[in-house]
């Protein structure tokens, strides 16, 4: 086996080895995972959450066992192969062997270690967006017309995995118009290329007109509740710690695009970066939308230094500088960006934390730990509580656990030994009830207590509030359980008037 092989396949090992091991014993699974890993069970061209691909992948892991193991193995999967197409960029470039070795250690040691420990779309995203900008690379080296239609597959599986792919697109047009590359659309073969991703995306275009594009009431939703708290000045400094350790390497990677003559007709690769930037700025994006941008770039920078280091007098003591640097940078961040230190630990290291912005949630206030850790808390004591109280009132009939949001829906489904199927109004589940089924008892399930008593007992002969969560670090912390049992009246039909009153916002 080449050498250039071997040390691929032990980054590759490693980047497995790390994201299973980065994931305390406290936490559990993430809230968007649940509901993700629930995709499975109701197969659709697309949801109100997020496109088709992901319940693919969710169906594979349920056919699997749907074991954490397998849970965890496809985002890293994911990851994995983005180090693999990073170093056959490079390879596409003409870098050597240490080129290929600071790209791979780069893009390692950077925020995907953090990504690909969640099932999401994110992981995957990140490895299309590489694999377009690959087939773009491939496209001008050879000219060969095929890469435009594999780039086009990529770019159309890109869609249905997660939206936010169009922005590359978006960055990509006026870029190449800017420069004379611009000659690529007076070529037939790029329309043709169009008309393929196209009919990949179709079947996902028709389902959204078909559900009246409830894409663009997420959006809003979207841009009211969370992009409203987006500081733009945050969002360039996550940038720079994204790639902590490799920003002089994508820094290098720029001026190559600008100055190195090898890379001459790949610069209009700079001004998509720029156009790219400023799109996500303009719709005050979250700072990760943009992180599938990076690894091409630190491919750009490997390939350009790697040269440089060749021509100077201590290029081989700057080689191991770099790589090192790389490691350096990074044990700040292994030490703040992972749920690898318990709840207690961060709690005592909250400076630490701080100082990385990770105690700022999405709500624009600082809290004991990270939203994302503080979402991998509470939903076994969820679901222990929930099914304790659902097997309770399964005695005297059939009953319904609805809840306040998609992770308490997609918790209680997924860990659950009473074979709950609960429910909520809350992104997919809005179309997941089963009102065939006639209900007599309520577990209602809710984020803030206020009210519910006194709106949902008279309903109901028996009311209580049965449990709540306690867990200090959970974000499902305050949550109660409510429990209504021989129903006064129609449940089904006040159901069904909430699904349809929901619904007619979108």
């Amino acid at each position: 086996m080449k050498k250039s092989r071997i040390i691929l396949t032990l980054f590759i090992l490693v980047k497995f080895i790390l994201q299973y091991s980065l994931i305390d014993s406290e936490y559990e699974l993430q809230r968007d995972e649940y509901l993700h890993l629930d995709l499975a069970n109701h197969l659709a061209w697309g949801y109100l959450s997020v496109p088709p691909v992901t319940s693919w992948i969710a169906f594979i892991i349920k056919f699997l066992g749907n074991s954490v193991f397998w849970i965890k193995f496809f985002p890293a999967l994911f990851g994995a192969l983005t180090i693999f197409t990073v170093w056959k960029i490079v390879e596409e470039l003409k870098g050597n062997l240490y080129a290929q070795v600071l790209v791979a250690t780069g893009v390692l040691l950077s925020v995907l270690l953090r990504l690909n420990t969640l099932f999401q779309p994110n992981s995957l995203e990140i490895l299309l967006w590489t694999l377009v900008y690959f087939s773009l690379i491939k496209y001008i080296n050879s000219e060969k017309v095929k890469w435009r239609y594999i780039g086009a597959v990529f770019f159309g599986i890109g869609f249905l995995n997660k939206y936010n792919i169009a922005f590359l697109l978006l960055g990509a047009i006026p870029a190449l118009l800017l420069t004379n590359q611009r000659k690529i659309f007076l070529q037939k073969h790029l329309y043709f290329a169009v008309l393929l991703a196209l009919i990949i995306v179709l079947p996902n275009i028709l389902w959204q007109y078909q559900n009246h594009f409830p894409v663009i009431h997420h959006m809003k939703e979207l841009s009211e509740s969370q992009l409203v708290n987006v500081n733009r000045f945050d969002f360039l400094k996550s940038q720079l710690l994204f790639f902590l350790g490799s920003v002089f390497v994508i820094l290098a990677g720029f001026y190559a695009l600008l100055m190195y003559q090898p890379f001459k007709e790949l610069r209009f690769f700079l001004w998509m970066y720029i156009f790219t930037i400023a799109l996500f700025l303009f719709f005050k994006a979250k700072d990760y939308y943009a992180i599938g941008l990076y690894p091409v770039y630190v491919a750009f920078g490997s390939v350009f230094l790697s040269a440089w280091f060749e021509k100077i007098k201590f290029g081989n003591i700057l080689k191991i500088v770099s790589v090192a640097v790389v490691l350096l940078f990074f044990i700040p961040i292994y030490n703040v960006a992972f749920p690898n230190k318990s709840p207690d630990y961060i709690l005592s290291h909250q400076e630490q934390y701080r100082k990385f912005g990770m105690l700022r949630w999405e709500d624009g206030k600082d809290h004991p730990i990270p939203q994302d850790f503080a979402d991998m808390l509470g939903w076994k004591e969820l679901v222990e509580k929930t099914d304790r109280e659902y097997d309770k009132l399964s005695k005297s009939g059939k009953t319904l656990v609805l809840c306040d949001n998609y992770g308490q829906a997609g918790a209680i489904n997924y860990y659950s030994t009473k074979g709950i199927k609960a429910v909520s109004f809350n992104a997919d589940y809005i179309n997941w009830f089963d009102l065939n089924e006639k209900y007599t008892n309520l577990v209602r399930i809710k984020d803030s207590p206020e009210n519910e008593f006194e709106e949902t007992s008279p309903l109901f002969k028996n009311s209580k509030i049965a449990d709540s969560i306690i867990n200090p670090f959970a974000r499902e912390k305050g949550t109660v359980i409510f429990s209504f049992e021989g129903a006064k009246v129609n449940i089904n039909k006040k159901i069904q008037e909430e699904i349809d009153e929901v619904k007619s916002q979108y």
